[in-house]
């Protein structure tokens, strides 16, 4: 079993909880507009690697972790590849590791049963899932992703049926999803979940623009300028997210 990966980070800090060693797989179905990292959406030009070999590195920076971080699978959409994830967190259980996945769960399905299983098995093995809603609009999903969004929020309910930790993400783009009837759309729908822990604002950033430049792709948020401190917290209130007022009234 071998996967394709992107690259490695030995000491992430936003990709979970505690100290985190991630795993950036290749491949991701969907082409959201503010994406700064392009050069994950298809499978070709990435190095490959066997669970085993992963795992021995991991095991390496273990002492840096501890029992408060932990692996993150990441991309990319991870679950493109899910049977090396499948097989890796397995690895990485039998080691009494922590392991969290980075997904949007766009590759989800209820209808497919050969998936469905995949997925039933992937979450016995994986203790937090930080799952990405890009829009809770039908259309606007299509319109920012290339993607309905509708597989996305089956996976919401299904980790929650499941009791399965969630961490929501959801990232804030000034005349996107920096809208106040859609932020609280979304606030109705994480409430009808019951095991999310966290929900994490995301400014929209523009560092990924040299990346399409490399590639010869042309920028689709080209002239978007990241969200103001004060509309990030406006959108944080909205979704529930307590707001440090010190922090905030920092010019």
């Amino acid at each position: 079993m071998k996967a394709r990966v992107h690259s490695f980070e030995s000491f992430g800090t936003v990709d979970g909880p505690g100290i985190r060693y991630v795993v950036f797989l290749k491949g991701c179905p969907l082409r959201c507009k503010y994406c700064h990292n392009p050069d994950t959406w298809k499978m070709e030009n990435a190095k490959e690697y066997s669970v085993e070999e992963i795992v021995k590195q991991v095991l390496k920076y273990r002492g840096y972790f501890g029992s408060t971080g932990g692996v993150t699978v990441s991309g990319g959409e991870p679950l493109t590849q899910i049977d090396f994830v499948i097989e890796f967190f397995k690895a990485l259980k039998k080691e009494g590791i922590h392991t969290a996945c980075d997904t949007s769960g766009a590759t989800f399905s209820l209808e497919d049963e050969i998936i469905y299983q995949k997925y039933l098995e992937l979450i016995q093995y994986t203790d937090l899932f930080l799952l990405d809603i890009k829009h809770i609009d039908l259309e606007e999903h299509k319109k920012l992703t290339g993607m309905s969004n509708q597989s996305i929020l089956a996976f919401a309910k299904f980790l929650s049926d499941h009791n399965k930790k969630i961490w929501i993400r959801h990232v804030l783009v000034p005349t996107i999803t920096l809208d106040d009837v859609y932020l609280k759309r979304l606030k109705d729908f994480i409430d009808t979940l019951k095991t999310v822990e966290k929900i994490e604002v995301l400014p929209y950033h523009t560092m990924g623009i040299v990346k399409y430049q490399n590639l010869g792709i042309p920028y689709p948020l080209e002239g978007i300028h990241p969200p103001t401190k004060e509309e990030i917290n406006h959108a944080k209130k909205i979704l529930g997210v307590i707001v440090n007022e010190t922090e905030s009234a920092k010019p």
